[in-house]
């Protein structure tokens, strides 16, 4: 008879072609992936999780202000792609501790969506290279798998090199590490062909981080060598890589429209500063209970009409900032809740490696929660839940 465990990798088999093809499968089988981890445990036992009774507050918070949002149909949308915040951080709580094996395969598992998702975007590149290097001048990215969402495939990448370094004392075979250092190589490049800043800007992280690590807890040698690459690898992908070329021209000219006063809502970077001012306005206006979840969109059209009339309707964000968005919805005293909650894995850390890798991936999602409103989409939900909580279940004792 199949154990939990291994159950959950059949689960996570399943995840992995949900996240990249139909979202239905991805809902499926997260759900089938809880269930089977809390299937003989106890109700009472899931108190013990506290992370998760703060993460059903912040739920029951966004599930109230029902009552103070005109439009039902957002906050119905809203609170849906929270619930998943009432599974996953249970399932990860009470599912064993994954054996060496089962850790091999989740990781040529995901090795291999990846590397799917990769080659699915560069077909266009390869097809058309003059027609989306061009695209790029205007920010426009190749296609990715999860459709039409670069950002959350981007990032999910990142995670997984993190992954693939943390467990590569893990793999068994030459030829299992040879597979897995080479998938780690091709996402690396694909991730500055993609050239999605969430997705960049995350592994610099990682690299300067594991480089300080290496540095000062492992080997000085191979610290110095992942340091000293940083800026090699960026130059070379600016000289090599056309796609990385133009978007970072296009970031540079972002900001010379910011500096020289625009206000069009064209360039994204510029637009997200418009979102956050905005967005703490009107949360002085309802400091207590936020306009509503179901209001988050029309406020923020309100404040735009009001303060960036230039900006068409179509450019026009929701903070991007999961703080705001949660101060924006449901007032500051949840946005508190919130912050306690995003904070709070970092109390079972101690001075291993394990806790180091869980750190790196918590403080490049954190970063993702203050320019992103990673948790109003079930894309992010999902990326931001499953490879944090993942990370963190290395941290349970054996």
């Amino acid at each position: 008879m199949l154990d939990k465990s291994n159950i959950a990798i059949f689960c996570i088999l399943g995840i992995m072609v949900g996240f990249l093809f139909p979202p239905a499968l991805l809902s499926i089988f997260t759900f089938l992936f809880g269930v089977n981890a809390i299937r003989d445990v106890s109700p009472r036992r899931w108190l013990d999780d506290k992370w998760w009774l703060v993460g059903v507050a912040l739920v029951a918070i966004y599930a109230i202000t029902y009552f103070w949002s005109d439009n039902k149909a957002d906050w119905e949308t809203r609170l849906q792609t929270k619930l998943a915040f009432l599974l996953l951080p249970l399932a990860f709580y009470f599912l064993p501790r994954f054996s060496t094996k089962q850790l091999q395969l989740i990781t040529v598992i995901f090795a291999l969506a990846f590397l799917g998702c990769a080659l699915y975007s560069l077909s266009f590149l390869v097809r058309d290279p003059a027609y989306y290097i061009h695209q790029y001048k205007v920010s426009d990215i190749l296609p990715t798998l999860p459709k039409h969402d670069h950002i959350r495939a981007s990032l999910a990448i990142a995670l997984f090199i993190i992954w693939g370094v943390y467990v590569w004392p893990f793999l068994e075979s030459r030829p299992l590490k040879w597979f897995i250092a080479l998938s780690i190589a091709i996402l690396v490049v694909y991730l500055h062909i993609l050239a999605a800043k969430s997705g960049l800007v995350s592994l610099y992280l990682f690299f300067i981080g594991w480089s300080f690590y290496m540095l000062f807890f492992g080997r000085k040698i191979i610290g110095l060598i992942i340091l000293l690459s940083i800026p090699v690898i960026f130059f070379l992908a600016n000289g090599l890589m056309p796609t990385f070329h133009e978007r970072i021209n296009y970031i540079k000219y972002s900001i010379f429209m910011q500096e020289h006063g625009d206000h069009s809502g064209r360039f994204g970077d510029n637009n997200r500063l418009y979102s956050y001012k905005i967005a703490v306005d009107l949360i002085k206006k309802h400091p207590l209970t936020g306009v509503g979840t179901g209001d988050i969109k029309s406020s923020m059209d309100t404040g735009y009409a009001a303060r960036y009339p230039e900006v068409p309707a179509m450019a026009r964000l929701i903070p991007h900032n999961e703080f705001l968005v949660v101060g924006l919805g449901c007032g500051i005293p949840a946005m508190i809740l919130f912050s306690i909650w995003v904070f709070m894995p970092l109390a079972s850390l101690k001075k291993n490696r394990q806790s180091f890798f869980f750190f790196m991936a918590w403080l490049i999602l954190l970063l993702q929660l203050m320019i992103e409103p990673v948790l109003e989409v079930q894309m992010g939900v999902f990326v931001y839940l499953f490879f944090l909580l993942l990370q963190k279940h290395e941290l349970k004792e054996s």
